[in-house]
C-alpha cells in the first residue's frame, strides 16, 4: 500500500508540473517517439519506486526481525508489481494531468485498476515469507501478465494523450 500511494502521489507532482512548465508539450514538439518518452517514465517511476521498496524492506526487516526465505521471489514480485504500478500510472498520470480536479481523479482512476497488481504482489510476498516459496511462483507471472498488459498498452496510448497536451 505504501508503494502504491507513494506512486500516485509521485504521478500527481510530476505530471502536474510538466503540465504547468510546458514540458509535455516540449516532448511532444521534440521529435521523440512517444513510446520512448512513455517508457523513459515509467523507467524514471520504477527505479523511485524500487528505491523505496529497498528502504521499506530493510525497515521490515530491522524492525520486525523478518526472515525472508523467498529472497529471488521477493525480488520477482517487487520488480513485476513496480513496473505494473508505473505502466498504467505513467498513462493514467498523463491523462488527469490536464484536469482541474486530478488530485482527486487519478486515485479514483488509478487504484480501482491496479488492484489486482495489489492483490498479486501482497499474496506473492506472503508466500515468500514462508518454507514454501517455490508456490509464489505463480502470483509472480500473473504480475508478469499485468506489467506486460499495462507497457504494451500504455506504450500504444501514450501517443494520443501526449498529442492532446
Amino acid at each position: 500500500m505504501t508503494v502504491l500511494f507513494s506512486a500516485v502521489l509521485t504521478l500527481q507532482r510530476s505530471f502536474a508540473l510538466e503540465a504547468e512548465d510546458g514540458i509535455l508539450e516540449a516532448l511532444r514538439l521534440s521529435g521523440m517517439s512517444p513510446a520512448g518518452i512513455y517508457l523513459g517514465k515509467v523507467t524514471a517511476l520504477t527505479i523511485e519506486l524500487l528505491l523505496l521498496e529497498a528502504v521499506l524492506v530493510l525497515g521490515v526487516a530491522v524492525l520486525y526481525d523478518t526472515k525472508f526465505l523467498g529472497i529471488p521471489l521477493l525480488f520477482a514480485i517487487a520488480l513485476l508489481a513496480t513496473l505494473g504500478i508505473a505502466g498504467a500510472g505513467a498513462v493514467y498520470g498523463a491523462l488527469a494531468a490536464r484536469l482541474r480536479s486530478r488530485e482527486t481523479l487519478l486515485p479514483l482512476l488509478l487504484l480501482p485498476l491496479l488492484a489486482p497488481v495489489l492483490i498479486a504482489a501482497t499474496r506473492g510476498c506472503e508466500v515468500s515469507l514462508e518454507r514454501e516459496a517455490m508456490s509464489g511462483w505463480p502470483w509472480a507471472a500473473l504480475l508478469g501478465i499485468f506489467a506486460l498488459v499495462y507497457l504494451t498498452l500504455g506504450s500504444f496510448l501514450f501517443r494520443p494523450l501526449l498529442e492532446d497536451a
